[in-house]
């Protein structure tokens, strides 16, 4: 029987730094959102990007464009309902000091501090 030699291929290293990657020197600036806003408004005449959306909006329901509307209506409902949803919670003095009493007692559980 002839004996062949195999060789053990390296498995494929996983993380760090690989040769050649990231920006090269000399690249300019990443994009940002800042300046894509910027370039909105001065290619727009001055119009900011939130007075296009609400313009395009409008023009979709002139037109009575229904998918696209539904489109504008997600992009409102997901994205700019999201950062004005507030939540507001209001306790009354007893349920304030129970919740002071439970958050003694527990911190002297695990500090090991007797409460006073």
């Amino acid at each position: 029987m002839e004996k062949t030699n195999t060789v053990k291929k390296k498995a494929p290293s996983r993380g760090g730094a690989r040769k050649g990657a990231g920006r090269p020197k000399g690249s300019t600036q990443q994009i940002t959102i800042e300046g894509l806003l910027e370039s909105v408004k001065l290619k727009s005449n001055g119009n900011d990007y939130q007075s296009i959306l609400v313009e395009d909006f409008l023009d979709a329901r002139n037109r009575n464009d229904t998918h696209l509307v539904m489109k504008y209506h997600n992009l409102i409902l997901n994205k700019v309902m999201n950062s004005l949803a507030k939540v507001e919670v209001t306790d009354s003095k007893d349920q304030i000091e129970m919740k002071q009493q439970a958050f003694a007692q527990a911190l002297a559980k695990f500090t090991g501090i007797k409460e006073e």
